[in-house]
């Protein structure tokens, strides 16, 4: 029973405190002291500066070898292109409606592992967790964006082409890469970073997860209208258990252990991303669809990441 509880107590470590800034950041919205136009403000700075600097300040201070490993990367590259392909084949059993299918896919692979992920690893490991899996926030996310280009225009665009020199101009201009790949060398050698660039720096870097959980929360909503599809459960239940479930499974089975392996799951237990509203919306999707699995994901993930977080610890997988 102690066992138990501690386990318990151990995962709402975790994520408890997410909660709570989700729970204020929507309580802010609802009295009006965060207004759209300060979300918006406070995202982009987030996105473009603060998020950035975060990952930059971990790394250039991070021995190069204690990232994360090349395997670990490979492995959640090609775990989530199977899952990939095997989303699209589902898609077309789950709906006869070939506009819904890509935002379902979407929906199901495409995890907010920048801001919800990275908060989860830095309530279990701190700093030094964010910066072990920074190279692979970075590599799944040009994948991510590379995919769901690739679903949504499949589904939505009508034979259109997959733009991949927009793909490429959109990776190459991404705050999150260009702060990881600024901070490479330093890494990578003994280089230092000047003292007052760097304490200006983790000044930023300390404001982003605080920040970014208020203005997720004050986004929150279920939106209500055309969604009457019914397919929002099912890829809750994909996004939330099926593919970190699966995924954190197989890492086990190839031989990941201890923190790598809890990082696997945390990470690709997060909720589906922001940005896969804003893209269903631009190409003319249904966003209420969209938006709507985010809401649903983003709170129900505090509870099967906790789950999921107690299940590896009383298993002594931890």
């Amino acid at each position: 029973m102690n066992e138990l509880i501690n386990s318990l107590l151990f995962s709402l470590s975790i994520t408890g405190p997410i909660c709570l800034l989700l729970l204020l950041g929507i309580g802010l919205r609802r009295t009006q002291m965060m207004n759209e136009g300060f979300i918006d403000g406070a995202s982009k700075l987030v996105f473009n500066i603060a998020l950035p600097m975060l990952l930059f300040t971990s790394i250039a201070q991070t021995d190069f070898s204690q990232m994360a490993s090349p395997s670990l990367i490979l492995y959640g590259i090609g775990a989530t292109l199977v899952a990939f392909v095997l989303l699209e084949l589902l898609a077309s059993r789950l709906t006869p409606d070939k506009r819904l299918r890509g935002i379902l896919v979407q929906g199901a692979f495409r995890a907010n592992m920048g801001i919800i992920g990275l908060a989860y690893v830095n309530n279990a490991y701190g700093s030094q967790g964010v910066a072990s899996v920074a190279m692979y926030v970075a590599c799944l996310t040009i994948l991510f964006n590379i995919l769901a280009v690739v679903t949504l225009n499949r589904s939505l665009s009508q034979g259109k082409g997959l733009q991949l020199g927009n793909i490429l101009r959109g990776i190459a201009k991404n705050p999150l890469i260009i702060g990881i790949v600024a901070a490479l060398p330093f890494a990578a050698s003994d280089w230092q970073v000047p003292a007052v660039l760097m304490k200006t720096g983790h000044y930023l870097a300390q404001m982003t997860l605080p920040v970014a959980l208020l203005c997720t929360g004050a986004t929150l909503s279920l939106k209500r209208g055309q969604e009457e599809t019914g397919l929002l459960p099912p890829v809750a239940l994909l996004r939330l258990l099926a593919i970190p479930g699966l995924i954190t499974l197989g890492g086990y089975l190839v031989g990941f252990r201890g923190a790598e392996l809890t990082m696997l799951f945390l990470i690709n237990a997060s909720p589906t991303a922001a940005a896969s509203y804003v893209m269903v919306r631009a190409m003319g999707g249904n966003a209420v669809l969209a938006a709507n699995i985010i809401a649903v994901t983003t709170l129900g993930s505090l509870l099967s990441t906790s789950l999921g977080a107690a299940l590896l610890k009383g298993l002594g997988w931890f």
